[in-house]
C-alpha cells in the first residue's frame, strides 16, 4: 500500500526514472492485519495494487504513489465481513466502488546505489487518503522495508521488488468503523470490541522499468 526507488549496478540509467506496479499482474500483495485482545483477528487482503514509483539514480532520491480500490479488498475471504468493511470505510456515505485507499510517499533517501540481488533497508513517511479522508491531525505513517533489484536478462526490463511495512495503523483515526457510520448494524457493533483499531499494514509489489518496456515493443 508502498513504495520507491533506486540504483543498480548496471552502467547507465536515466536520471528520472519510472517504475510501474500492474495491479492485474497477480503477484503483488497488501495486507492489512488488526487483531483485538478480546475480539477478532481479521486480515483484509489484495493484489490489486496500482502504484507508479519514480527514481531520481543521480541524488538517490525517489517517491511513489499507490492506490487500492477497495472493491478489490477482500476480508477473511468472506463476503459479508468484506461489506461491512467497506460500510465502515465510505461511512455508508458513497459507493464502494468510489472508494480508493491512496498513499503518497514524496521522497526517500537509499543509503547507497542499489546492487542486484542485494537487499537495501528504508524509512519512510507516506500519507495516505482513505475514500477522500486523510488522517484525522492530517498527519503521515511511517514506513519501514526494503528494496532489490532483481536480475534480468538481457534486453528483459529491470525490476523492483518493495516491501513495505505501516505499525501500528489506527483505522479510526481514518473514520474507518461503527462510530462514523449510519445504521442499525454499526449501533450494534459499537457495543462490542469487535475489530481492533490498530493494525499492521505490509505491501510487497514488483515494479518494473517502463523505459525499458517500451524499449522492448
Amino acid at each position: 500500500m508502498a513504495t520507491l526507488f533506486i540504483l543498480s549496478l548496471q552502467p547507465i540509467w536515466a536520471e528520472n526514472a519510472t517504475f510501474k506496479v500492474d495491479p492485474e499482474a497477480g503477484n503483488n500483495a497488501f495486507s492489512a492485519v488488526f487483531d483485538a485482545a478480546l475480539g477478532e483477528r481479521i486480515m483484509a487482503v489484495t493484489s490489486g495494487i496500482d502504484c507508479t514509483v519514480t527514481v531520481d539514480e543521480g541524488k538517490l532520491d525517489d517517491s511513489a504513489k499507490c492506490l487500492v480500490p477497495l472493491k478489490a479488498i477482500k476480508v477473511d475471504n468472506d463476503d459479508t465481513k468484506t461489506e461491512h468493511f467497506q460500510q465502515w470505510a465510505t461511512n455508508k456515505k458513497s459507493e464502494p466502488e468510489k472508494c480508493k485507499f491512496d498513499l503518497d510517499v514524496p521522497g526517500v533517501k537509499l543509503p547507497s546505489a542499489l546492487a542486484e540481488k542485494k537487499p537495501l533497508s528504508f524509512t519512510a513517511d507516506g500519507t495516505f487518503t482513505i475514500c477522500g479522508r486523510k488522517r484525522d491531525d492530517g498527519g503521515a505513517e511511517h514506513l519501514s522495508g526494503t528494496v532489490i533489484s532483481l536480475p534480468s536478462a538481457p534486453g528483459e526490463p529491470r525490476v523492483l521488488r518493495i516491501r513495505a511495512r505501516v505499525e501500528h495503523f489506527d483505522r479510526e483515526r481514518y473514520g474507518i468503523s461503527p462510530k462514523h457510520t449510519a445504521g442499525w448494524l454499526a449501533r450494534v457493533q459499537q457495543l462490542a470490541t469487535v475489530v481492533a483499531t490498530d493494525g499492521t499494514i505490509d505491501v510487497n509489489i514488483f515494479a518494473t522499468d517502463t523505459a525499458d518496456e517500451q524499449a522492448k515493443k
